[in-house]
């Protein structure tokens, strides 16, 4: 019996952006290869199409070669690197997988009928015959006819008289004395500083991020960046590498983080003292490899609110064959009445095997609802049995009525996709092993629930341990993530053919033929996340998966298969790091006759992106969509996705004909203790779309830029109809309506001015509004600062 971990931390918080303020002045918180099919034909080496790949050293005697900059890591610190750990940043991984202990790289598989025949090129597993993972039973699933569904009004703003309180709270958070804490704990340097008369702009600065420090926990948590959490960034990045250069050890560093933390109460000891053991080391240990400047950093990891600061050495492009982009025909819309696939989606379960029903659900730490939190000291703060509205995760109840009612009520499903997040958000407490039986534990369940069903999972961002961390596979000493990637392999093998056992192994990325024309490719989107430090080292197509990727649309390409993608990540979300998904945009815009659709997970909220034509921002090439999270982690309803897909027939398109989401209502469940699950709606039903056509949804974004009520209809949907979703102003309307047009991050200026531009001519905020509201406003922090302002000096400058 394992012992209940300490508490844990929020979705998306104590990433790698938190440990740059971690580290600086406090906790903040926290196939073997794959079939190759290409036109039903064996390509040997000097046929037309191997020497198209080989044109432009595309394909060589080794493979699929790699993207442009790829040898061009980032400069090193080559000072403060260890004599003990030799430095690569760089591997000659094949992609195709067809080099390798003597095998010659002309060699291909054949389709015949339902199997792939011919030899595998796997070291490890040489399988004969691989056979499509699906043998459906060629259902005609019976859908929703389009009908209207109705939107309540959302609450009202914020009232004066809550802002003028939220404006005295602010100020009450000066009575810290920070600058007697920062000379306590930067000691001689600090002093010396002050001597020569550079300390008052340093204290200033210091103070004034200080007093932003809860917005930038905000805005981690949210991944919604702004200056506030760039000059956080700059500001703690700065200092760690002066101690670095300063000679202090990871032990030193972590001490002075945790004192901060501490003294600041940014988070209670026990989380301050796992977070910087947790995190501490493999910041400093990236830090010390690299010696980009701080402004290069932080415009890496937090991407637009740190300004677009041009960095040489993360600026790389994948390589396309020089094969001529196809014609590409109109849109189909799939027959109606005819097979259909029904398809579940689940993703970001965060299932915590620590849940306690009564603990105290408001607890000032990251993660609440266990017994390390204690009782709760009133009904109100009490846990409900189902999960909490609050910062609690999923109990285990809850998952097993889910997946229960699931197989009772769908069980028609033909396949499964599973976009990942599986352990609980305890991200300072988590260790490999904690990890590990998550893993299991979850996949078992599944396979019992669902036998006979095939599973297509894709990795999170929280299966790591610590969260966020994806080293690619030149890192091969103790922080390599092979103990994850290897337990995937096992694990996933359940589902999966042995012959994608090479690439899970190297990356956890795959591609599976589903059925004849049909195929899944799953990606790792880690190595897209702008908080994985490790691509500090080298961000250029870690690990090759692009270029991979690139591999398997070119031949799905030539096989004329439809290829469904499948991942974590939305390539679009600020989560993204921006070269790596420029690049993304430029294969979906390549491939958009072989890839049909996307499907993400990771936010938590029901939505979707666009990709469009980048010779033409009028038209929509794709969509990704995303599923809603199980974990109503926070201020959600849990919720699943169900899609339809067009099914084995002559004129498929393999295209999403329908999808709904289904819901549970927290409240009545822990109000009644009788969870219901109901579907809240369906796609072409609630927006009255004829197909789900990527040029369909584009209009609905236009629709729900202009139209109120839709708009709001769109809102209740993506909160999951939760009764704890707050208001939506202007801004905050902008912001969603840019979300679903950018399935390229961190490019919103391009992408989305035209569209905001309609939402502010059709909102209520003419310009004598716009000057009466500043004007309220402004009277109002004016009324609030008077009992404050004679206290600020002596605060801000240590006088107090």
């Amino acid at each position: 019996m394992r012992p209940p971990p300490p508490v844990a931390a929020p979705a998306m918080t104590p990433s790698s952006v938190v440990i740059v303020l971690l580290l600086v002045l406090a906790a903040c918180v926290s196939g073997g290869p794959v079939a190759r099919q290409i036109a039903r034909n064996v390509v040997p080496a000097g046929s037309q199409t191997f020497q198209a790949f080989a044109a432009e050293g595309v394909v060589t005697a080794e493979g699929l070669g790699a993207a442009e900059g790829a040898g061009r890591a980032p400069p090193l610190d080559t000072a403060t690197a260890t004599a003990d750990e030799p430095f690569a940043t760089e591997d000659d991984w094949d992609v195709t997988g067809l080099t390798g202990a003597g095998l010659p790289g002309e060699r291909y598989q054949v389709v015949e009928g339902d199997v792939v025949v011919g030899d595998s090129n796997d070291v490890d597993v040489v399988p004969a015959v691989q056979s499509a993972v699906l043998r459906p039973l060629n259902r005609t699933h019976v859908l929703p006819l389009p009908g209207v569904v109705s939107a309540p009004a959302d609450a009202a703003s914020p009232s004066d008289a809550q802002l003028d309180v939220e404006t005295a709270r602010q100020f009450e958070l000066l009575r810290v004395n920070y600058t007697s804490l920062l000379a306590d704990l930067e000691g001689t340097a600090w002093a010396e500083d002050m001597r020569a008369g550079r300390g008052l702009p340093r204290i200033v600065d210091k103070a004034l991020w200080l007093f932003d420090l809860k917005q930038v926990v905000q805005e981690i948590e949210t991944s919604v960046m702004s200056k506030v959490s760039c000059t956080a960034c700059k500001a703690g990045v700065g200092l760690i590498q002066h101690y670095i250069r300063g000679g202090k050890s990871r032990d030193d560093i972590n001490k002075i983080v945790y004192q901060f933390c501490v003294s600041l109460k940014i988070q209670s000891p026990r989380v301050c003292e796992g977070l910087t053991e947790l995190f501490g080391g493999e910041v400093v240990h990236v830090l010390k490899r690299v010696s980009l400047g701080p402004e290069e950093v932080c415009s890496f990891v937090i991407g637009d609110a740190c300004g677009d600061v041009y960095n040489p050495f993360h600026e790389w492009k994948v390589i396309f064959p020089p094969v001529p982009k196809p014609e590409v025909p109109e849109p189909k819309v799939p027959t109606e009445g005819a097979p259909s696939f029904k398809v579940l989606h689940l993703s970001d379960t965060h299932y915590d095997p620590y849940y306690q029903e009564g603990t105290n659900a408001d607890c000032n730490e990251p993660l609440c609802c266990r017994l390390t939190n204690g009782p709760a000291l009133s009904p109100q703060a009490a846990a409900g049995r189902w999960g909490d509205y609050r910062k609690c995760d999923t109990p285990k109840r809850t998952v097993d009525h889910m997946l229960q009612h699931i197989a009772s009520t769908h069980p028609d499903i033909d396949y499964i996709i599973w976009t990942g997040d599986l352990p609980p958000h305890d991200v300072w407490n988590q260790t490999r092993e904690e990890n590990l039986f998550i893993l299991k534990e979850t996949v078992a369940q599944m396979a019992q629930l669902f036998p006979g069903i095939p599973i297509f999972p894709a990795l999170g961002n929280h299966e790591a341990a610590p969260v966020n961390s994806f080293p690619p596979p030149f890192v091969q000493n103790d922080y390599s993530i092979n103990w994850l990637y290897d337990e995937l392999d096992a694990q996933w093998r359940q589902w999966l053919p042995s012959s994608v056992s090479r690439t899970v192994r190297r990356g956890a990325f795959y591609s599976v033929l589903v059925r004849p024309g049909f195929r899944v490719i799953s990606l790792n989107m880690n190595y897209c996340n702008n908080k994985n430090w490790w691509l500090l080292l080298n961000s250029t197509d870690p690990a090759k998966e692009l270029q991979w990727f690139i591999y398997e649309l070119q031949s799905a390409e030539f096989n004329e298969e439809k290829v469904h993608v499948i991942g974590h990540i939305p390539p679009g979300h600020s989560d993204c790091l921006k070269v790596w998904s420029r690049n993304f945009y430029r294969i979906v815009n390549r491939y958009e006759s072989t890839i049909v659709s996307l499907f993400f997970g990771h936010t938590h909220y029901d939505e979707f992106e666009l990709f469009y034509d980048t010779e033409d921002l009028g038209r929509a090439v794709s969509i990704a969509y995303i599923g809603p999270s199980v974990t109503p982690y926070y201020d959600l309803n849990p919720g699943y996705r169900i899609y339809y897909v067009d099914g084995d027939h002559k004129d498929t398109t393999r295209a999403v004909i329908d999808h709904e989401t289904w819901v549970m209502n927290l409240k009545e469940a822990n109000a009644y203790d009788y969870p219901i699950w109901y579907k809240l709606y369906s796609a072409r039903a609630a927006y009255q779309l004829p197909s789900l056509l990527p040029q369909e949804w584009d209009t609905l974004i236009n629709k729900i830029a202009q139209d109120g009520p839709l708009f709001d209809n769109y809102y209740k949907h993506y909160w999951k109809s939760s009764p704890r979703r707050p208001p939506c102003d202007g801004e905050c309307k902008k912001r969603m309506v840019c979300d679903l047009r950018s399935g390229k991050s961190h490019d919103r200026k391009v992408l989305c001015q035209e569209i905001e531009s309609r939402i502010d001519a059709n909102t209520r905020t003419g310009w004598r509004a716009w000057i009466y509201n500043g004007l309220a406003l402004s009277m109002s922090m004016i009324m609030a600062i008077p009992s404050f302002t004679y206290q600020i000096p002596k605060y801000v400058f240590g006088l107090g």
